[in-house]
């Protein structure tokens, strides 16, 4: 289980996965008073750049920016040394070790995560490009490869999570998409195949968990969070 400190406001990312920033910033004002970090993802920052960026700093919330940087190296140096000057509190890049090193350049305060396998994957996607391992045993060897070349953490699902902690310790940040509320598993219509609950990733190593849809497609936002924080509260 992880040791760190982590205010339960800030457990849960909220996933600002939405197209217009206004509806992001609706959302955000929905939620602000449970929780106080949401990321911001591609689909959005194409629809506004730093606009909604800018705009949740300014309201005194952290923000993940998950673009995922993968590009040569020199590029992604560049685009880390932009968002830093931004205020973000962390950004995901892919676990290339020279996009890592060309990231840790310019990084100056800001947070990097390392994108180990996406949750959207499984084991037959692996089997389909000619590789033999499981996705656990990839994680682990890239989580492990990120926290030697200076990353600060990694994204990584939750069931891989009990083993980077056991693994590697207390030294790596974990952060955990493919958050689903009740059974860890998928009914078929989710594009994510590797889920579990909140306060399961959080109990398994996890420090903070994305949760986008089934927050913000539902009804009552603000109960959703309740519960998944109570969730959490009961793990810790």
């Amino acid at each position: 289980m992880t040791c760190k400190n982590i205010d339960i406001k800030e457990r849960i990312i909220v996933a600002l996965d939405v197209e217009h920033p206004d509806l992001a910033k609706d959302m955000v004002k929905r939620c602000e008073s449970h929780t106080r970090y949401f990321k911001v993802g591609l689909q959005l920052f194409m629809a506004s750049y730093f606009e909604v960026v800018d705009w949740i700093i300014d309201r005194g919330h952290k923000v993940m920016l998950d673009l995922k940087f993968f590009d040569i190296p020199e590029t992604v140096k560049l685009a880390v040394e932009q968002v830093n000057s931004r205020g973000v509190s962390l950004a995901t890049i892919h676990g290339n070790d020279a996009i890592i090193r060309a990231a840790m350049e310019s990084r100056g305060d800001l947070q990097l995560l390392a994108v180990t396998v996406l949750t959207s994957f499984g084991e037959e996607d692996l089997r389909a490009m000619g590789m033999t391992q499981s996705v656990e045993d990839l994680v682990l060897f890239r989580a492990r490869r990120a926290l030697e070349l200076g990353c600060d953490g990694v994204v990584s699902s939750g069931l891989e999570a009990e083993r980077l902690r056991r693994d590697l310790g207390d030294k790596l940040l974990i952060v955990t998409p493919g958050i689903r509320p009740g059974l860890n598993i998928s009914d078929g219509a989710d594009d994510q195949k590797r889920v579990i609950t909140a306060g399961r990733a959080i109990a398994t190593g996890a420090d903070h968990v994305v949760v986008g849809r089934p927050i913000t497609k539902a009804d009552d936002p603000i109960r959703v969070l309740e519960e998944m924080q109570q969730e959490i509260v009961d793990t810790i």
